[in-house]
């Protein structure tokens, strides 16, 4: 008996340190900034608030007082600090942008849901409004917030209005941060909890009309309900129209100038080191599917190879460069492509390109470009006939045991004082197992046989698949110097770093893009067209 009594006061003891370990662990991972990002989509109750006709809006769903601790949890151990002190800038420079000092007036009460909403310009001279909406962790929060950012602008001389509308307080006057100049403001606190800061008396007043009725605002939006299914999870969510598309996230005008646009809806999750975008663009009018060819680019993909500053999957470019294609991701990726092929300056590149009905793998490296064709796709005998209007000369070149097809023309050199003729080579192309592998150079083609040296590119373009869904059709991976450059050109890009107050491209290591038809169930409801994009920005 005593034995056995023994045993169980052991077991009993056992079973509570487990438990009580259990239990410390589940506290200590639930105050881990790593916690802040593992949540579903959903409309906060700000929502209600927001007009379905806003220009933009940006629903922010994670903490913000610990949003610096997590980017330094995520960050490689030699940049910890900068990117802690990067974070806590920009977010700090969001809220100065409406006036408000994130660390001395918000920092202690605010909570983790944050609304935006900003309306377009009625005319050229008139400002854009805006309405902010802050959670409070308790009821008491915002009130003492409101009474010290009220009573520090009155006794700087503001003329406060004090009234009621719809049953609610509303606060209105002139403020700004400390050396700025004083805008007009309004503010209104909801059950307690919920604060709205707007850019003066008469946005304000719009948006708590909105609020009364579900056919005028977000939360009352079913549309935007089923995106939100579809989209999964985020830290934020983004809506934008086609003003907002072209103005300010710099969508080009040949897709945010479109008759049938209705608009965007994209969710932004951090993962790791890196920031994920899935978006959805709806479309009033019908385009044509371009997901197919998708196992067949998974055949391409693994067919290829050699390290590569940017690799690209397209489902048919020659479709895309067509002048009178209306699809959307030919108006957005065509003026690309043929930027791109016209700065290569290469004959070769712009044939097969030009003439390929897809899909098609496109690999640019320090040993020139590659292009991975179907070995009817374009025909040899269609691309020879352009490159021999192109002065080009075709014949067969043994290599390794094979013979190459390989495109020259002649040039002049001169050596030592004396000059002569010598053939250069413009492209080369190898037959390998119904794939055809056009390169700039032999070394071009020789590099595919380095798998391993492609896997930065590729594990880039499988982050953007959904689980259980096709390859979107158009894929682009980029290393860190066209990323950069490109995000460069971005015009969101400097808008971003001066609010930041700070070179952000430093930080900046990937970026991978994908688009296409939005395959997934229930995405033609309501009569619209969704094109899915989705992007990957990795910093490091």
């Amino acid at each position: 008996m005593k034995a056995r009594s023994f045993l169980l006061a052991v077991f009993a003891a056992v079973l509570l340190l487990l438990t009580t370990s259990l239990g410390l662990w589940w506290a200590m991972a639930q105050q881990s900034p790593l916690r802040l990002v593992d949540q579903p989509l959903v409309l906060p109750r700000a929502a209600r608030f927001v007009p379905r006709d806003a220009s933009l809006s940006l629903h922010w769903l994670a903490d913000p007082v610990r949003i610096p601790a997590y980017a330094e949890a995520v960050a490689p151990v030699a940049r910890r600090r900068q990117a802690r002190e990067g974070t806590q800038q920009l977010r700090n420079g969001a809220f100065a942008l409406a006036g408000l000092d994130f660390a001395e007036e918000l920092a202690d009460w605010i909570g983790p849901q944050i609304s935006l909403s900003l309306f377009a310009k009625e005319s050229d001279t008139a400002a854009t409004g805006w309405v902010l909406a802050l959670s409070s962790l308790d009821q008491d929060g915002a009130k003492r917030f409101l009474q010290r950012f009220w009573q520090t602008r009155s006794l700087a001389g503001t003329d406060l209005q004090i009234s009621r509308y719809r049953g609610m307080g509303v606060i209105s006057g002139r403020g700004a941060l400390l050396g700025r100049e004083p805008q007009p403001i309004a503010t209104a606190l909801i059950d307690g909890d919920l604060l709205l800061i707007a850019s003066g008396r008469e946005v304000l007043e719009q948006a708590l009309d909105v609020s009364q009725l579900d056919a005028l605002h977000q939360l009352g939006d079913d549309q935007l309900g089923n995106d939100l299914k579809r989209l999964g999870r985020g830290s934020a969510l983004l809506t934008a129209d086609p003003f907002a598309m072209q103005q300010w996230l710099g969508i080009p005008r040949s897709i945010s100038e479109r008759d049938d646009l209705v608009g965007l809806v994209a969710a932004l999750e951090p993962k790791g080191g890196a920031l994920d975008l899935d978006a959805v663009m709806r479309f009033r009018q019908p385009f044509v599917d371009s997901a197919k060819g998708a196992n067949i680019s998974s055949s391409l993909m693994r067919s290829a190879g050699g390290s590569a500053s940017a690799l690209a999957v397209l489902s048919s470019p020659s479709e895309l460069l067509r002048q009178d294609n209306e699809d959307p991701i030919a108006q957005w990726l065509a003026p690309v492509l043929q930027e791109t092929l016209q700065s290569l300056g290469e004959e070769g590149a712009s044939a097969v390109v030009g003439l390929d009905a897809g899909p098609l793998l496109w690999k640019q490296g320090e040993e020139g470009w590659l292009l991975g064709t179907l070995s009817d796709q374009p025909g040899e005998d269609a691309v020879d006939a352009d490159l021999q209007q192109k002065g080009l000369v075709r014949s067969v070149l043994p290599s390794d045991g094979t013979m190459l097809q390989v495109w020259t023309r002649l040039a002049r050199q001169r050596q030592r004082g004396e000059q002569s003729l010598q053939a250069q080579l413009a492209v080369a192309l190898e037959r390998d197992a119904g794939q055809n592998w056009w390169g700039q150079t032999l070394d071009a083609l020789t590099s595919r046989q380095d798998h391993s040296a492609l896997e930065a590119r590729s594990n880039q373009l499988q982050a953007l698949q959904s689980e259980g869904a096709a390859p979107l059709a158009q894929q682009l991976a980029l290393a860190q110097a066209p990323t950069r450059a490109q995000l460069q050109k971005w015009r969101p890009w400097s808008l971003i770093q001066s609010v930041a107050g700070r070179q952000l491209l430093p930080a900046v290591q990937e970026l991978a893009l994908a688009a296409g038809t939005d395959q997934e169930e229930g995405a033609d409801q309501a009569g619209l067209s969704r094109l899915r994009l989705r992007a990957q920005l990795r910093f490091g």
